[in-house]
């Protein structure tokens, strides 16, 4: 069985999709899965990881795992600061539980294909761009204008 070919990514036809993408505006959470608000950022975030409509419905569960998954890392690294690395003398137990759960959402990211290298490319290639950002910031003047991002 063969599958139809993804248009180029500089082609018309992919200029047009992602233009239809972005009117459409994010996915929303599926209706038959309940997300808390707290995790609404981490939802947002792992949408802007791959283009609207490659998106499909066991995909999206999974992003929704994943998305609580991160969201409940951080809530767990405040709740370890704030009772610190050790309790009573013993570890604290939360430092396991975040441990499995970033397992569990690194293991989510590749699944999906929103990890690092799906999204920014292999590491390789990832060195050349970072060498530039390091040239311009290096020959950045102050008593110079440079382009300023206006909000």
């Amino acid at each position: 069985m063969t599958r139809p070919r993804n248009p180029r990514s500089d082609s018309a036809a992919a200029a047009v999709q992602a233009a239809q993408n972005i009117a459409l505006g994010p996915l929303p959470v599926p209706a038959h899965i309940t997300l808390p608000d707290a995790c609404t950022p981490f939802w947002e975030a792992i949408m802007r990881n791959r283009p609207r409509h490659r998106w499909n419905d066991a995909d999206l569960a999974h992003a929704v795992t994943l998305a609580r998954a991160q969201c409940d890392v951080q809530r767990l690294l405040v709740e370890i600061a704030a009772e610190g690395d050790v309790i009573d003398g013993k570890p604290n137990p939360k430092h396991v539980i975040v441990e499995r759960l970033i397992k569990r959402a690194s293991a989510l990211s590749t699944l999906l294909h929103v990890h690092a290298e799906a999204t920014q490319g292999r590491v390789q290639n990832q060195g050349n761009t970072l060498e530039l950002e390091r040239e311009a910031e290096a020959e950045a003047d102050p008593l110079i204008p440079t382009l300023r991002i206006v909000s």
